[in-house]
């Protein structure tokens, strides 16, 4: 049992992290040479503005009067600059969306996950490619631009990361720090000659990273008084800021300006998904180089009605893709473009000649074109010469072009000529970049899913072999088996052989992994390939069409799995077939009561995944320990409106309430009712402090099903002829299990398993989407912590995902129990159930469409990957927190005489 626990859990690891090879591989490539526009830049230095967590529509929508919050940066719109929406790209986060806007790509999930504060891959940005930059913000955004430049000229001002606090009476202080130390850092440069000095040069950025919106949006939603306050007050900070820059630098006409955002926000206060109010964000451009406000044509090429609602449809908008931004800000001080950009430099917002307009553009295909050779290059080098097939439309393009003919031409000023040009290569590049980036990936698919359908068939065969009561015939086995010797010789020449072909190709050592796991997992098939021939033989004597019936239902039961993934409803739907199936089944004859408890407790249940996405005396102590849970998040978000802050009592009692429920449960009786009660309980004493809303009745209501369904199970026993029930009151998950009683599988524990994995992914579904990052909600760990501390709050968040898993897992645990039924043997069908969902969502995995799609699919695969392995640890963790007991004091026995 052991041995096959490790090796499941290793093959699942190896599954898992495949798709992290395939799919989340970073895109970055280095040693292209830095390109530059040669001819003399409109701007001598660059104010870049990002007002972290702003909404397009709440910077540009008017006041009902017809006045703006924004009233500085609306007549920049109306008179000086040019504006339009940024669109971004999931995960919208506070880092990829920076390093998108700074950088010029977009960085994969992977990045995200290894490091949020470090850089997980170097990369080249606006910051490296300047003379100096000063920055002043947030802790969490600033020191990854600095590490990742080369040498000492991208200067950080932070201030303590403490305080980040969604408690705090006004967040908007933050950005009152930031202009309040820009104010002070050129006030103080009149006096520092070395300074002025550095600061009169050209290529300077200077970099404001303003939080506060975003920690207000969290904290009170971005229709609060306080979130629109603070966009007000960054407004009239950005005006004080440029008129005291500008007198700084005598009005020299050489500064531009950038305001932007690097994500929205939901209206219950969240990012991270692709809703429009979290992917446009604003974009105002002006000063030097920038063209200034133009009449729109009419009607401007935006389908959306935002323009209407925003009173701008007569000024003409450019929207951009948030990459484009450090193309843009390159141009207008002359620097190089960030060698890893992605961006397209967008020439509506260039006050310039023609001829600067058709260098920039061919500036911006060279750096393109730069990183394609690159990719081209390492893929051709790791790839046998007959099997490299190159990306054609762009191969053919460059074959045929002469770049210097294209440089003749910009300087002969064929502009519409040559930008058409340059345009027509960078977007062929982009696309060469993103074929070679998935160069291998259908290689490495079709191992990992021969993979996949070899362990699935070995359980299969496991399951029949040693939990099956398959007739046997020793004659039939010897004449089909193949000697292992033989076997075991051709698989070893087919390792060799595979090996052999990654050397040659110089392939990563995880690709070894992916392609050589296939090669075990079907020699072990093929050595049980006698409990297929027992199954053939035994099928005379099997209820064919019950098995089909059975193997259909569950076909069906899993694509409805599948598809609840993407509609919670369908869980309900779900929920409301289960809720007949006593009925159906003959179950409601022989027990009413528990029938009609199951139906009403299904249905019950059934209501949650409609909401929207967000005893005995023994445990008296806990449950008075739930009534104090219930009362601390009011107590604490009472105080928080009231600007009063954290209470120290109520984060105290949170803490140890959530320490020890691991530990209060082991302290009780290990007889059924007294255990699962006291974790209930105890589980949901923490639940409570993780809720905001309805969500705090879900663990009762899935808890009144699992009980049921523990009676039930009983009865279905009964109603099949197998004798032995065995009173609830009288089990003991502490005593030794008899191994004479534990029987054989029969079809009707398919049916229990697959109930088991529609109850866990119920568990994971029935209060929110959190396949989502977008579903994360600060409010739910106020309770415990206000100060932003990404890893705490995540951690509380997953163990509020948890708690339900172990309430189904603990049902579980009882229901092999009362069925008198191995462990094991219910959770291998509970593995094929759940690989087969892992398989169906591996083929819908994409690399096209929405980045929303992209995102989601990649998402649901991860989600069941990492179920399946949690699955097999947590089953090991409740087999221990159902059966064990501590005991911290015992009575003394007394002696009678």
């Amino acid at each position: 049992m052991i041995t096959f626990f490790l090796v499941g859990l290793t093959v699942h690891i190896v599954f898992f992290l495949s798709i992290f090879d395939i799919y989340f591989t970073s895109p970055l490539v280095h040693g292209m040479p830095p390109h530059a526009t040669l001819l003399p830049p409109p701007a001598s230095r660059l104010i870049l503005i990002v007002a972290d967590g702003l909404r397009a529509d709440s910077l540009f929508m008017p006041l009902h009067n017809g006045s703006s919050r924004t009233p500085y940066l609306r007549s920049i719109i109306e008179e000086k600059g040019t504006w339009g929406v940024s669109h971004t790209r999931v995960p919208t986060e506070s880092r990829p969306g920076h390093v998108a806007l700074i950088a010029g790509f977009y960085e994969d999930v992977s990045a995200v996950a290894k490091g949020w504060k470090e850089n997980p891959v170097e990369f080249d940005s606006v910051f490296n490619q300047s003379r100096r930059t000063w920055c002043w913000g947030s802790p969490d955004i600033l020191p990854m631009f600095a590490k990742g430049a080369s040498g000492d000229h991208v200067y950080t001002h932070t201030y303590p990361a403490e305080e980040e606090d969604f408690a705090s009476t006004d967040a908007s202080r933050l950005d009152t720090w930031v202009f309040t130390q820009v104010k002070s850092f050129f006030h103080s440069a009149k006096s520092n000659s070395s300074l002025k000095a550095y600061l009169l040069e050209d290529k300077n950025v200077f970099f404001l990273h303003l939080l506060g919106i975003d920690t207000n949006g969290h904290a009170h939603r971005p229709m609060s008084q306080q979130y629109l306050n603070n966009i007000g007050l960054v407004d009239s900070g950005v005006a004080e800021v440029v008129s005291i820059i500008e007198e700084f630098f005598n009005y020299d006409g050489r500064t531009a300006y950038v305001f932007t955002s690097d994500h929205g926000m939901t209206n219950w206060g969240s990012h991270g998904a692709g809703h429009p109010s979290e992917t446009l964000t604003p974009l105002v451009v002006w000063g030097a180089g920038v063209q200034t406000a133009q009449r729109a044509t009419d009607p401007q090429p935006y389908i959306d009605e935002y323009l209407q609602d925003w009173k701008l449809e007569e000024i003409r908008r450019v929207d951009v893709n948030q990459a484009d931004i450090a193309t843009l800000m390159a141009s207008l001080i002359g620097i190089p473009i960030p060698v890893n950009s992605v961006g397209v430099l967008p020439l509506p917002y260039l006050n310039n000649t023609d001829h600067f307009k058709a260098q920039s553009m061919y500036t911006n295909a060279l750096q393109v074109l730069e990183q394609f050779k690159i990719k081209m290059s390492q893929r051709k080098d790791t790839t046998l010469s007959f099997f490299f097939t190159p990306y054609q439309l762009l191969t053919d393009q460059l074959d045929c072009l002469d770049l210097n003919h294209l440089l003749k031409l910009v300087r002969l000023s064929f502009v519409s000529h040559q930008v058409s040009l340059c345009q027509s290569l960078i977007s062929h590049a982009l696309e060469g970049l993103v074929y070679y980036h998935t160069y291998d990936r259908f290689f490495l698919g079709c191992s990992v899913v021969l993979g996949f359908v070899g362990w699935t068939s070995y359980v299969v065969l496991l399951i029949l072999k040693t939990h099956a009561s398959l007739i046997r015939n020793p004659s039939i086995l010897r004449q089909v088996r193949i000697p292992n010797h033989t076997l075991a010789r051709v698989f070893m020449c087919l390792a060799v052989a595979i090996v052999a072909f990654l050397l040659v190709q110089k392939s990563p050592m995880t690709y070894y992994i992916y392609c050589l796991l296939p090669v075990p997992v079907w020699y072990s098939v093929l050595k049980e390939s006698g409990t297929l021939t027992d199954l053939i033989h035994s099928a005379p004597s099997l209820p064919l069409w019950k098995c089909l019936s059975y193997f259909l239902l569950v076909a069906l039961g899993v694509e409805l799995l599948v598809v609840s993934f993407f509609h919670r409803a369908m869980l309900t739907l779900g929920l409301a077939v289960l809720s007949l199936w006593p009925f159906v089944c003959g179950i409601f004859g022989r027990s009413k009561l528990r029938s009609l408890s199951w139906f009403f407790s299904c249905l019950c249940l059934a209501v949650f995944p409609l909401m929207p996405v967000m005893g005995r005396e023994s445990n008296i102590h806990l449950m008075l320990h739930v009534v104090v849970c219930a009362y601390v998040p009011f107590l604490t978000h009472s105080s928080l409106q009231q600007k009063q802050g954290l209470p120290l009592l109520n984060q105290i009692i949170s803490w140890t309430t959530l320490a020890s429920s691991l530990l209060v449960p082991l302290l009780s009786s290990t007889r059924l009712f007294h255990r699962l009660l006291s974790i209930l309980l105890s589980l949901t004493a923490t639940y409570l402090l993780l809720s905001t809303g309805s969500e705090a009745l879900f663990p009762p209501a899935l808890s009144w099903l699992m009980y049921v369904w523990i009676n039930i199970e009983q009865e279905a026993m009964l109603a099949q002829g197998v004798p032995g029930r065995q009173e609830l009151s009288t089990i003991d998950f502490s005593a030794n299990i008899d191994i004479s009683k534990i029987r054989q599988l029969k079809l009707d524990d398919i049916r229990r398993s697959y109930f088991f994995v529609f109850f866990i992914i119920t568990a994971f579904f029935g209060t929110g989407n959190i396949a989502s990052i977008n579903s994360f909600d600060p409010t739910s760990v106020y309770c415990f912590l206000t100060v932003f501390n990404p890893f705490i709050m995540g951690g509380l968040m997953m163990w509020k995902v948890i708690i339900p898993f172990i309430i189904v897992m603990c049902t579980f645990e009882t229901i092999q129990v009362v069925t008198q039924l191995s462990s094991r043997s219910l959770f291998l069908i509970v593995l094929v159930i759940s690989d087969l969902m892992a398989l169906h969502f591996f083929f819908l995995v994409q690399d096209y469409g929405s980045w929303l799609d992209i995102g989601t699919s990649i998402s649901h695969y991860v989600i069941v990957m990492s179920m399946t392995i949690f699955l097999m640890l947590l089953s090991v963790v409740t087999h221990t927190f159902t059966s064990q007991r501590l005991a911290l004091w015992r009575r003394p026995k007394i002696h009678f005489p």
